[in-house]
Parts: C-alpha cells; structure tokens; sequence
C-alpha cells in the first residue's frame, strides 16, 4: 500500500536503493508519479501499451541520455534529468509537425541508485509533460541495472490529419525561422564547466548558485522548448523543420543537404535572437531544442516563430552571403572530454 503523504510504498524508507528492494517494487512507486496519456487505450501493465492513432498513422522518435555525454550528476538533478529526457523527444515529436502522445522510459541504473532518485526523475518526466505538451503521458518502459546511468525515450505523435513535416521540403525563396531562444543552453554549459568544476572536480554547490544567477544555466539543465508551435508551423504551411538539438548551423545545415538548397542566416536576425547578443554561441549552441522550420514567401510566422534568413540557391549554410565554414554544432564522439561527475 502506498503512503499517500510520503508517495513511498508501506515497508519501505527513502534510503531504499535498486539493489534494496528489487524492480517490481521500485516500478510500483515509480507508475504512479507518472502522467496517463489522453489516446492510451491500455496503459502500463501489459507487455505492450495501446495507443489510439486518429489519423491511422503516429510519428515515432527515440533518443538516448548517458551519464558523460550528455548530462553530469553532479550538475544535473534528477528532477532536471526526467524534465530534460521529455524536452528532447517532445521536440523531435513536435519537429515534425505532431502532436506528442505518448513516451515510452527505459532507464538502466547503478543498483546503488537510491529509488528516491528515481521517483524525482519521474516527477520531472510529469512536470515537464505537464508544462510543454498536456495530455501526453508516459505508457511504458523498462528499468535495468548498469553502471553508467542512461536514460532512453521512444515518443509518439500524433499528425491530426496533416502531412509530416520532412527537413527535405525547403525551397530557394523561402523564409528561415525559428521560435524559441539560440545559445541559451550551449551559454549555460560554458558557465558551468568555467564555474562549477575546481581542479576538474565537478561542484555541485557552484552549479546551484550559477543557476540562481545565470537563465542560461536553467535552458542548459531543464530547457523548455517551444512544443506546441510545432504543429503550428505544420498548419501554418511550414515546408522542412528541425529541432535545434545540435545547434542552429549544423542542423541548418542537415535542412540545406535534405532539401538541396542553400541557408542564408542574417547574423542581425539570429543575434536577436541569442543568449545576451553572443552571434557565435547562437550559431554553435546545441540543446536549445528549438525549432527552426521554412516558410514560403510571404507567409505569417505562426505562434514564436521569427525570421533569421532565407533559403537560397546551393548547398550549405551561409552568414549574411559568406560561407559558414565551423561546424557549428555539437558531435558527441568529437565534442565530449570523457569526464563523468
């Protein structure tokens, strides 16, 4: 039975590891922290949940959160690690002019792990689903044991009707926006690395206080990416679109290969746009989870959307008519230093 003032299971204490009281027990007081989805026909429970599916077909994305790569414990609570894994797949989800449905957490974990920890990772699954895409839900998952914490979610989507959005369909003529911020995120890491670390140890301590100074260091740890103008864009006519999760130059330039053109970026447009006017952690940033999509000529930009360039004639990413030649992203095998914390 469950404590209704604790949300722990009768028996058991806070100080309960994986290894203390064994899966069946921590998924039971993992389940219920977690949001029902609105189309789960059949929710966890079963080998397989149902989900409904209107339009006869779903969008469906996966994505992986590994403990180095991708997040630092010491700098990341688990509160941030569930908001966080729903920001990035709801993006992908929304990236194609869909509606998030359902998310499917497998999480491999230390059997160390205390299951407390794992009850705030859920509750960030929750709040963030709650604050960015409502009537979502989490319809399943799997929880084994690793050493390395690692995190992986399967999203769903729903199309209403309408035709997905592909990177490929940018054509020469059109508008380049964005909605949400660029460089915030890769703004807060740079804090963190420069501010929370002493002699290469990670501070937790330093990382709290920069986060109560430093916006960016919140859009870096539990960014909040711009959902619902996903299938906004879709309505409004968006012909390509990409979530902004390796940074603004790189994954432009992913839209410019599919789609065999050109993007043009105004650095006055794009600086608007960044963290404190910095052009360069605009363009470079990763994890901002915005949305970049195109527009035909002359089209209203629907809900955050603003213009940043244009589509043009060739084959690669350009700053105010002049080749981009930096990457301009984020690459886990080449960018990570192989630090833990």
């Amino acid at each position: 039975m469950t404590d209704a003032a604790s949300g722990t299971v009768r028996g058991m204490t806070a100080e309960d590891t994986l290894s203390d009281i064994g899966e069946a027990a921590t998924l039971a007081r993992i389940f219920p922290r977690l949001p029902a989805a609105s189309v789960a026909l059949v929710g966890p429970g079963d080998d397989s949940a149902v989900l409904s599916a209107p339009d006869g077909r779903f969008v469906v994305t996966t994505d992986m959160m590994i403990h180095g790569p991708d997040f630092r414990l010491a700098w990341s609570s688990p509160h941030d690690l569930g908001w966080k894994a729903a920001a990035s797949n709801l993006a992908d989800i929304a990236a194609m002019g869909a509606v998030p449905t359902g998310l499917v957490v497998a999480l491999a974990a230390p059997a160390s792990t205390p299951v407390a920890f794992l009850e705030s990772f859920a509750d960030g699954l929750r709040d963030g689903i709650a604050a960015m895409a409502p009537g979502c839900g989490v319809v399943g998952g799997d929880l084994s044991v690793s050493p390395t914490l690692t995190v992986a979610v399967t999203a769903f989507g729903d199309l209403q009707g309408r035709p997905p959005v592909l990177r490929s369909g940018a054509r020469v003529g059109e508008v380049v926006a964005v909605s949400g911020v660029l460089g915030e995120a890769g703004a807060g890491i740079r804090l963190l690395f420069e501010g929370a670390q002493i002699a290469g140890v990670l501070d937790a301590a330093a990382a709290v206080a920069l986060r109560a100074e430093h916006p960016s260091v919140a859009a870096q740890l539990a960014p909040t990416p711009p959902i619902a103008d996903g299938p906004l864009a879709a309505i409004a006519g968006a012909t390509a679109m990409i979530d902004l999760s390796d940074g603004l130059a790189l994954d432009a330039r992913r839209v410019a290969a599919a789609s065999g053109v050109g993007i043009d970026l105004s650095s006055a447009s794009v600086g608007a746009l960044a963290s404190a006017g910095d052009l360069d952690a605009a363009l470079s940033g990763g994890e901002d989870h915005s949305l970049l999509a195109t527009f035909p000529a002359g089209a209203a930009l629907p809900g955050g959307f603003r213009a940043v360039g244009r589509v043009v004639a060739g084959d690669d990413v350009l700053v105010d008519g002049a080749p981009y030649a930096p990457r301009g992203g984020w690459d886990p095998y080449d960018g990570w230093d192989g630090g833990l914390g």
